[in-house]
């Protein structure tokens, strides 16, 4: 299994827009395979700052999800929404081994 963490760089004074993109791609990472575990959204602390992470069961499913995702009409409209919106500035990806008890 593979986790990735998005660590975005967000517009604060688009928070609601950024809300909006995530619950986008809340159902979306499932409809490819994956299981999303949410969003963390800014509250105390710094107010541009968001991050977000899902798994799938390897690093080939998470690449052929990124594949697939470019041709999905709800994909585009997610990306586009974000194009849109410019919800957030920029994101950073990290990818993760996870253990479990």
């Amino acid at each position: 299994m593979i986790t990735c963490h998005l660590t975005y760089v967000i517009d604060p004074t688009k928070l609601f827009e950024f809300e909006q993109y995530c619950k986008m791609w809340l159902p979306l990472v499932k409809k490819f395979g994956g299981v999303h575990h949410g969003y963390l959204l800014p509250s105390e602390g710094a107010s541009n700052i968001a991050m977000g992470s899902f798994s799938f069961e390897s690093l080939a499913a998470y690449e052929q999800y990124r594949i697939q995702s470019l041709d999905d009409a709800q994909c585009q409209v997610a990306f586009k929404f974000a194009k849109d919106t410019r919800c957030f500035f920029s994101y950073e990806r990290t990818f993760f081994r996870p253990l479990f008890a």
